[in-house]
């Protein structure tokens, strides 16, 4: 029987390739996502040890929650006395911090990955590529990646921003660094020591001294004594080795979302290309009635049946898996190349090939391939010897079992979807869970109900075929021929349709309710803001808007954060009288006219968590504030994103901000005011944003762009597999229909048509899966879409009419560009010789 299977392998090696294709693409994402993952990990693990590679210990200083602001202990003094510790070879302090800087073209150079680094320069740690190091205040020198990041050249005057004003310095040179903070993406600003200590320390003061120590000084022994020399509340000693290892973490940590699209990718190939290979052995073993009923005539058992089929599966499962394996290779190895877009470098090294990307290539590959197999090897095995005496092969009976099943799962899905959807203020994560677990069992019962299905939508929509004359009569009653044929064909379409239609549908009413609650709460022309609650508005700039011409109102707003219920919420302090100018708040009860110390404004999502409305008592901890205070509720409004979730008196927010007496967003009205005064006002600080609500909305939409990119790229796999599919299907369907197409020509049916038929009838499968796709989609997103309604004020569900025809076209014109193939292979039998096949 083992002879027999690697015969049959070979035999039908053309009619399992789009199964290999298939599987292969599975495996080729998974493999590829694991080999990428171990080596961007060694990558950061080797660049952080480089990075740190002459440093044996840092000293850095401990922060004192009862003196914040107290100097640090790192001092000359302290650096001489370090030089002094046995096995100690040299002694480097600096003094670092961050800084944002504009581009050439004076828009701020942020970034996605990585850190805005700025520190002072050393000779050590950052070779000179071009130029000279900063000498003297008003200097500045940077990295490679950021000089060509922000179009800088030597001699060019540099705006930038570290915590306050906005300063101005002249590049004077390019250094290389191996700083992985910054190779992950980030920026590197460097300055003369006696800047840097006046930016981020104090004159004298230090943030940090690296020690390099002799050979035969371990580290830990070194940091053990330079730990007895040390305050022992005032700063620390750590390893380098240590810090390296959490610098690794920390930009690992950065970069591990990329690992996530690709698992997704290979999820959803793997679960939909499952169906394809059920189908592929399903039509083998139909294709092979008689073979295999003689197998049982000759004494074959159920059993070496179930195992030929199995170990058919296998052999088709194992070269799927090492086809994957290598093409996953190809994809971990141009990954970093595709992900270091928009400034975000990784690391290079050389690809890891570990135990775990090849055995999950073989089992995913093996697994994925034989499970789909068992259920037509069982099938297979019922096939009785009597079965070789009949000269047709009779369709595959409707399961009752199967209808019954995917009727009750139809019925428990649609009940625990309507019900959630019922309970939609209360859009929980269980709920949002049990949301997309009742869409899972939606799509598996249309999955299972589609040869049900299949009749009565083909008759349906067969009536636009008939148009086509005899053609698409024909290919109408070819696609009933065997409705569960067509249901396994059109699986494909249907699950990545009903991904698509359900995701884009979300997507697009969520965008729309964020733009509109963008819009909608703010009153104001512009936002400035720092993006952020620690770094605060320069008080001058504050001045300097406030007195540009044409702005009629400033509004100042100290953004803070509150732990009031159990939850840390965002608070914002106001003023009352210009508030009613800037933001547009609808009061259901109460008013802004008592707010003040120790009375709070909340809005309606927070009233109903808490259970406090007007009136009503709460106790909360505001920023910094040790304490935990007892405030009255003066009045609830409407969800507002602008004000956020609490709106508290200015002042008292900003005395227990994280930065006392700052502001972090000025509101901005006034007559003809341009934005590019509102910048000039605020001297270009690249830490701030100048913002209209144009661009506000366009930030907002923006939060759905990973949404997006995910769903296309669903689409695009479910594209091609479905492709694969139909390409098999017809191309097998053509083969067992040799003789009736031969007959077809006979009673004189052109090549031209014969191709018509073909392709009218993929269309016709495309059809149908796409129809059960998008209603399974559009149910489960009004669903989802009704629990985020209530978790989302300005929530309505929007059908994205724009997607949703492009996605029914793109099916139809995969059904169509898929049978081409077959159609022309069809159209190329000659006529004697199909009607004379057996």
């Amino acid at each position: 029987m083992l002879t027999s299977a690697l015969r049959n392998v070979l035999a039908h090696k053309a009619r399992l390739l789009m199964t290999v294709l298939v599987v292969c693409l599975g495996v080729a994402f998974v493999s590829g996502t694991l080999v990428f993952a171990d080596s961007t990990a060694a990558a950061h693990r080797a660049a952080a040890s480089r990075n740190f590679a002459d440093i044996a210990v840092t000293v850095t200083p401990k922060e004192s929650p009862a003196a914040p602001d107290r100097p640090s202990v790192l001092t000359d003094a302290l650096a001489r006395r370090l030089a002094d510790v046995p096995g100690v070879t040299a002694v480097r302090p600096s003094a670092d911090g961050s800084a944002v800087l504009n581009a050439a073209d004076g828009t701020p150079l942020r970034v996605k990955q990585g850190t805005n680094l700025a520190a002072s320069y050393d000779p050590a740690r950052h070779p000179l590529a071009e130029g000279r190091a900063p000498a003297a205040e008003g200097e500045i020198a940077v990295d490679r990646g950021t000089a060509a990041a922000g179009r800088f050249h030597l001699g060019d005057t540099v705006t930038l921003a570290t915590d306050g004003p906005v300063l101005t310095a002249r590049l004077v040179g390019i250094v290389t660094t191996r700083d992985t903070r910054v190779t992950a993406g980030g920026t590197l600003t460097l300055l003369d020591r006696a800047t840097a200590q006046k930016l981020f320390a104090t004159p004298g003061h230090y943030t940090g001294i690296d020690v390099s120590a002799g050979p035969g000084t371990s580290q830990y022994e070194l940091a053990q004594r330079i730990e007895g020399m040390l305050p022992a509340d005032q700063a620390e000693a750590t390893t380098g080795q240590a810090q390296a290892d959490q610098q690794a973490i920390y930009v690992g940590t950065l970069t591990r979302g990329y690992q996530k699209m690709p698992m997704v990718f290979a999820g959803v190939a793997l679960f939909v290309g499952s169906f394809l290979v059920v189908n592929t052995f399903t039509m083998l073993v139909a294709r092979r009635t008689r073979e295999i009923a003689l197998l049982r005539a000759v004494g074959a058992t159920r059993r070496q049946v179930v195992r030929s089929l199995l170990a058919e599966a296998t052999v088709v499962g194992v070269v799927a898996s090492a086809l994957g394996f290598a093409l996953g290779l190809g994809i971990a190895s141009v990954l970093p190349d595709l992900l270091s877009g928009d400034g975000n470098r990784l690391p290079q090294g050389p690809l890891v090939i570990g135990a775990r990307p090849v055995a999950a290539a073989l089992s995913v590959g093996v697994g994925v391939t034989v499970l789909a197999a068992w259920l037509p090897s069982r099938r297979a095995a019922r096939i009785a010897p009597i079965e070789a005496l009949r000269s047709v092969t009779q369709p595959a009976e409707r399961s009752r079992l199967r209808t019954a099943a995917g009727a009750g799962l139809l019925l428990l899905g649609v009940c625990l979807l309507v019900v959630l959807a019922g309970s939609a203020k209360d859009a929980s994560e269980e709920n949002l869970r049990s949301a997309m677990l009742g869409c899972g069992v939606l799509v598996v019962a249309l999955i299972l109900l589609a040869p049900v299905l299949a009749p009565p939508v083909i008759r349906l929509t067969g009536r636009l075929t008939h148009r086509f004359g005899i053609a698409g009569r024909l290919a109408r009653q070819n696609a009933l021929r065997d409705p569960r044929r067509t249901a396994a064909t059109a699986a494909t379409l249907l699950i990545s349709t009903a991904l698509v239609s359900g995701l884009a549908t979300i997507g697009s009413s969520t965008g729309q309710a964020l733009d509109r609650q963008a819009a909608d709460g703010l009153g104001a022309d512009y936002v400035i803001s720092t993006g952020n609650t620690v770094t605060g508005i320069d008080p001058a700039a504050v001045q300097r808007v406030a007195g540009t011409p044409g702005v009629r109102t400033a509004s100042a707003v100290a953004d803070s954060t509150a732990v009031m219920g159990g939850k840390v919420r965002e608070i914002s302090g106001v003023d009352p009288g210009s508030v009613d100018q800037t933001m547009k708040l609808d009061f259901l009860s109460g008013s802004l006219k008592d707010l003040g110390p120790g009375r709070i404004a909340v809005s309606g999502s927070v009233a109903r968590e808490t259970g406090v409305g007007e009136g009503g008592r709460i106790n909360a901890r505001m920023g910094r504030g040790e304490g935990i205070t007892e405030y009255t509720v003066v009045g609830v409004y409407r969800d507002n994103p602008t004000a956020h979730e609490v709106l508290g008196d200015r002042g008292e927010v900003q005395r227990n901000g994280f930065k006392p007496g700052s502001v972090q967003r000025l509101l901005v009205r006034g007559d003809s005011v341009s934005e590019g005064a509102l910048r000039t006002a605020v001297g270009d600080n690249p830490l701030l944003k100048v913002q209209d609500q144009t661009a506000l909305v366009r930030e907002a939409a923006g939060t759905m762009s990973d949404l997006l990119t995910l769903m296309y790229g669903l689409l695009a796999i479910g594209v091609v597999i479905s492709a694969l599919g139909i390409v098999n299907t017809l191309a097998m369907s053509v083969a067992e229909r040799t003789r009736e197409i031969g007959a077809l020509r006979t009673l004189g049916m052109d090549r031209p048509g014969i191709r018509r038929m073909i392709r009218l009838e993929a269309v016709t499968v495309a059809a149908f899966g796409t129809l059960l796709g998008l209603a399974g989609g559009l149910f489960g997103a009004w669903a989802v879409g009704a629990l985020a309604g209530g978790a989302m004020e300005r929530y309505a569900l929007v059908l994205p009419w724009g997607t949703l025809t492009l996605v029914c076209l793109a099916s139809l014109a995969i059904g169509a560009v898929a049978a081409a193939a077959p159609a022309r292979r069809a159209a190329a039998l000659s006529p004697l010789e199909a009607v004379a096949e057996a």
